[in-house]
């Protein structure tokens, strides 16, 4: 397989020749595209879906998850070069594909994906389900009794709902609804006003469950379901009284949901997102599912309809949003099919009903999430909302969970009179709604709510809370990788540092300074900041390796992250390589940097961990001559992270925790073959191999084992 973005090797890496010249490393053919990048990893995220070693309802979920991946970059990613090429913008990446090239890859490959996609679910999948028990009965396999069960349900459930929409110069064709489950149908006959056949859409709205579960009394078994899609398809007719339903088609369209507004010229942030949100779901086409029975005709008078080419068209063999079959997960109750249940651990200096503050006082505490719980960061916040000695809390808030009993701490602090402030990210992707909803309710109650930097989305996450003790104020900080969501602390890998170090409130609160009024840039003690210093020094740090590896002293880089995009990173490790550095990634996501290439990347090692739970730590390591240095940070090595958000990285101090940092996070990791993969040089990647005897090793069920109980 050729590398993504790529059309050649460089000479040497074909070669393998001494190096005669300098290798230039803007070389295109040294980058990957990152759209594809992300079209491998949901590559490997369906490859959970076909693993047998992997629970059977879990292979379910993951094979949604494959597919929601997709959904979002079409809306994101390739929505965005489209909207170059039509804007005549056209930008040429690292790896030297414009859009209309990296449109015409991306194409090739997810027509790819989606067929194998379909072929697990209905080879794989469907198999495997019946054999459990557990049936989703095609309309193919209904008998008279189940078809009059459905006509019953779709005449009680579904008709007074669905608007039948049909098309003729007094009604054009319908806006349709993103991501929404449609039907193309053609009628004949003559309608109450003599019109002569026609053609008609139907959209189902989201309020109707996709799945529906089948009563006992059709004796299918406890766990037998048919899909809303079968039952409103098996009665359309019903629809259209005194015509005959001659065609019938379910399709689904994606469209642009990447949310923009004029942040200058807005006067309120707030007011300008509430306004645009009715939007997103009616932005500009990018992609078409249609059922593969669907005429050429037909075909093309949809694409007609949303100005759409053929190359956007997906022909699927069953139903068009494979995405609402998670339903099934929570429905189906059967224990022994998916992941076992898990009690985080708590950490032993944080146990229930303990003084947060006083423990924080005399050390450090590290959490490692989902092993370990987040409850540590609720009752920080909980005890600072009723504690009389605590002034102030302040908080970035970009992802939350609006039932959070993290939120319910900060309305309570509010109440009492203590000083609050959140900076919210309205313009986190896809959580505006809930972002301004969260915003509306801590200002109703008296706290400062802000919406970060115009042009600079606030990715940190931190939390700083000012106590008076003594006389005398102290500030205690939570830092960390990941958001202020319970629900996500369950499902994704994060580290979080609670402290009361000085140097670390102090820098915290210049940080809030900044976010919240208008200061200039302020040297900080101990932590690095985007767009200010952190991409500089991560580069410093990359070259201080290469220096100690030319020198003879002990060097290597590691470093675990979602994403690895950044030119300029790249280029530092490809030097940092060069110089003989050993260097170790585990990069989830998209990975521009190609490994193994001679004279160029050879002492790389990039490899990807896909498992039960989402990697989303962001683990710095740097060798620094026998004294490691150890960073956790909220950003990746990605251009937006580095350049164009609001990001912290912030260094472990403390022995004890740099050491478990290293063991628990890159350590175990280096041990573990089970969902891991290692990215080639030429873009595509290969799971770990083990010997066909040896159970598999997994470094998230290493850390369950240890941490949770």
């Amino acid at each position: 397989m050729r590398a993504p973005g790529s059309t050649a090797s460089p000479a040497s890496a074909e070669t393998g020749s001494a190096l005669t010249e300098p290798i230039d490393l803007h070389d295109p053919q040294l980058f990957l595209n990152r759209e594809l990048g992300l079209v491998e990893f949901n590559r490997r995220v369906l490859e959970q879906a076909k693993d047998e070693d992997t629970p059977l309802l879990e292979r379910l979920r993951f094979l949604t998850i494959s597919c929601t991946n997709l959904d979002e970059l079409f809306e994101v990613r390739v929505a965005g070069l489209k909207q170059q090429l039509a804007l005549g913008m056209a930008q040429v990446g690292p790896e030297g594909l414009g859009p209309h090239e990296a449109l015409e890859r991306i194409g090739q490959e997810t027509h790819e994906l989606v067929a194998e996609q379909y072929r697990v679910f209905n080879e794989d999948i469907l198999t495997a389900l019946e054999k459990e028990g557990i049936r989703i009965v095609l309309r193919r396999d209904w008998d008279e009794d189940l078809r009059s069960w459905a006509h019953t349900t779709f005449e009680l459930e579904c008709l007074p709902v669905l608007t039948p929409m049909g098309l003729d110069p007094a009604h054009p064709f319908p806006k349709v609804l993103n991501k929404g489950l449609n039907f193309l149908v053609r009628l004949q006959g003559r309608d109450a006003f003599g019109r002569n056949d026609g053609v008609a859409i139907v959209q189902v709205p989201r309020s109707l469950p996709r799945v529906l579960p089948l009563p006992s009394s059709l004796g299918r078994g406890r766990d037998a379901f048919v899909l809303l899609s079968s039952v409103v398809r098996e009665s359309i007719s019903s629809l259209f009284p005194g015509m005959e339903a001659v065609a019938c088609h379910q399709f689904r369209v994606t469209r642009n949901s990447d949310l923009w507004v004029d942040e200058e010229e807005a006067e309120s942030l707030l007011h300008a997102l509430k306004g645009g949100l009715p939007s997103r779901n009616y932005g500009e086409a990018v992609r078409l599912e249609l059922d593969e029975g669907c005429s050429e005709e037909d075909a093309r008078f949809l694409l007609d309809n949303f100005r759409l080419d053929p190359e956007d068209l997906y022909r699927v063999p069953g139903p068009v949003n494979l995405n609402r079959l998670i339903a099934l997960y929570d429905r189906v109750d059967r224990p022994d099919l998916k992941y076992g249940p898990f009690v985080p651990g708590t950490p032993p200096k944080l146990p229930k009903d303990t003084d947060v503050f006083e423990v924080l006082r005399r050390q450090d505490v590290l959490l490692h999430h989902p092993f370990q719980s987040f409850a540590p960061v609720v009752d920080l916040l909980r005890q600072a909302a009723a504690d009389p000695d605590v002034l102030a809390i302040k908080i970035t808030l970009y992802r939350t969970d609006p039932k959070s009993p993290l939120l319910q701490a900060l309305l309570e602090a509010a109440r009492s009179g203590k000083e609050v402030t959140a900076v919210v990210e309205l313009r986190a992707r896809f959580d505006e709604a809930r972002n301004i909803a969260l915003a509306t309710k801590l200002e109703e109650v008296g706290a400062n709510v802000v919406y970060g930097i115009v042009g600079y989305k606030a990715h940190a996450k931190m939390a700083l809370v000012v106590r008076r003790e003594k006389g005398r104020l102290r500030r205690y900080v939570h830092l960390g990788t990941g958001n202020y969501h319970s629900v996500t602390a369950r499902a994704y890998t994060d580290l979080g540092l609670l402290s009361s170090r000085p140097d670390l409130g102090a820098d915290v609160h210049s940080l809030f300074l900044q976010l919240t009024g208008i200061a200039g840039q302020e040297q900080l003690r101990v932590l690095l900041q985007s767009p200010f210093t952190l991409a500089d020094r991560v580069i410093e740090l990359i070259e201080a390796e290469a220096e100690a590896s030319r020198e003879g002293r002990p060097c290597g880089i590691k470093a675990k992250m979602n994403t690895l995009s950044d030119p300029e990173v790249v280029r530092a490790l490809y030097r940092a390589s060069q110089a003989g550095v050993p260097i170790d990634l585990w990069v989830r996501g998209a990975c521009a940097l190609r490994p193994g290439l001679p004279g160029v990347s050879e002492t790389i090692r990039v490899r990807s961990v896909v498992g039960r739970f989402l990697e989303h730590s962001r683990v710095y390591y740097f060798e620094n001559g026998g004294d490691p240095q150890v960073w956790l940070a909220s950003a990746d090595w990605m251009p937006r992270n580095l350049h164009r958000r609001v990001e912290t990285a912030f260094p472990i101090a403390d022995d004890t925790l740099r050491r478990r940092i290293i063991d628990e996070c890159l350590s175990t990791y280096e041990e573990s073959d089970a969902g891991a993969w290692e990215l080639l040089a030429d873009g595509s990647y290969q799971r770990t191999a083990r010997p066909a005897d040896v159970p598999p090793r997994s470094a998230q069920q290493a850390l369950l084992d240890r941490l949770a109980r």
